[in-house]
């Protein structure tokens, strides 16, 4: 097969979470633990970090990383969703895994993973953790997909824990409440194993102790330290948050040589070291132009209160959501004065926009329906002024059409 007939087989034959929903979960470990074994079970074979949360998982991973490499380190670094390449996924120092290697991966164990019908996520996370081992990395940031206690890569002992921030996210699957969220996250808390929670919150707080307790390990919430202030190249607001946690999980990795320059040249270069796409992405001036992956309600509170202390004369919202979204949650966070374009991210989980369209105008948002992503900011591009603000986002799909 060829890489694209390869991805075609993997996205069409098993379901992900991305495209499907919730059909696509397993809700169990066994799959990825029986496949780990037939790979040799790499999961054992190299040092890792493991980074949970609702928002700030992906950046604080890279941002992980990018220290890391600085230091000299060989760092591989396992994310989710991919936004252009599935092969985003998975990289050693920033550079993807090749074409050849992803295709003759799923050649080689066809046949396993059709006989044990493993998932999308299951799959994806046995090829990464095999390239590792075989690429011989010094160690790997490994972000979870879903929750944590059930997320398949939750079969690693890693030296660290990261938690990051906790929000009503996929609240079908993992809680309708931020305390059954936080338990799922806390899933990943190890025995002796210390862990890092980005930001204290009231509802979570308590849990993550508890559980730090029960594991006889050392917890350490970050933004209750006191420290120096840094500065990243990913330029969202909420970066300053992630940052915490970061600088925490670090002091606290242990038998690694990373130095104060390390740091702040790894926060620094975390673009150029990873290729990380679509955090407070700029792509345009006069009309600014941006893309953020932010989807759920605390995230997006964020990037709306940025936004708000640019003081653009307008905003231009190019808008799209997955089905399963709670639309009242989000939309009602939106200012009434702005110009919106409903779309439909190209997926099958995407919304429609006509529904998208009649629910906002319940929340006095006014706007037009659009066939598509780049018709919908074709049409915000036209209506725009040079000092006018224009934000593509609401989906990690929307914004993967766009950067």
């Amino acid at each position: 097969m060829t890489y694209q007939e390869t991805l075609g087989w993997m996205f069409q034959q098993l379901p992900m979470y991305q495209q499907k929903g919730p059909t696509a979960l397993k809700n169990k470990l066994d799959n990825i633990l029986f496949f780990s074994e037939i790979l040799g079970n790499p999961h054992e074979k190299f040092k890792s970090i493991h980074v949970a949360g609702t928002n700030g998982k992906g950046s604080s991973s890279h941002m992980l990383s990018s220290i890391l490499q600085e230091a000299g380190f060989k760092v591989g670094l396992y994310t989710s969703p991919h936004l252009k390449d599935f092969r985003e996924r998975i990289k050693i120092n920033g550079v993807p895994a090749s074409k050849e290697f992803v295709v003759d991966f799923i050649q080689n164990h066809k046949l396993f993973l059709e006989q044990n019908k493993l998932s999308f996520f299951e799959m994806t996370v046995g090829m990464a953790f095999d390239y590792f081992v075989k690429e011989r990395v010094d160690i790997a940031i490994i972000e979870v997909g879903l929750g944590g206690r059930l997320d398949s890569t939750n079969i690693i002992t890693p030296e660290v824990s990261l938690i990051t921030n906790i929000g009503l996210d996929h609240t079908k699957i993992l809680g309708d409440t931020l305390e059954k969220i936080a338990l799922e996250k806390a899933g990943i808390i190890k025995r002796g194993i210390p862990v890092v929670i980005s930001e204290t919150q009231p509802e979570t707080e308590g849990i993550f102790k508890i559980m730090a307790a029960q594991k006889d390990c050392k917890i350490v919430f970050a933004d209750q330290l006191q420290g120096r202030d840094y500065k990243t190249d990913l330029l969202g607001e909420y970066q300053v948050r992630n940052v915490k946690g970061i600088i925490t999980t670090i002091a606290e990795l242990k038998n690694f040589e990373i130095k104060e320059e390390h740091i702040l040249k790894g926060l620094q270069h975390t673009i150029d070291n990873t290729g990380i796409l679509g955090r407070w992405q700029v792509l345009g001036e006069n009309p600014k132009i941006v893309c953020d992956t932010a989807h759920n309600k605390e995230g997006l509170q964020i990037v709306l209160e940025q936004i708000e202390n640019l003081k653009p004369q307008k905003i231009h919202f190019v808008l799209g959501f997955v089905n399963d979204k709670n639309l009242a949650e989000v939309l009602k966070l939106f200012p009434k004065d702005a110009e919106y374009y409903f779309v439909k991210p190209n997926i099958p989980r995407g919304l429609q926009a006509e529904e998208l369209w009649k629910t906002a105008l319940k929340f006095g948002l006014k706007g037009e329906i659009f066939s598509s992503v780049k018709n919908g900011l074709e049409a915000a591009l036209e209506q725009a002024d040079h000092n006018h603000f224009v934000y593509i986002g609401g989906s990690t799909f929307v914004v993967a059409e766009v950067v």
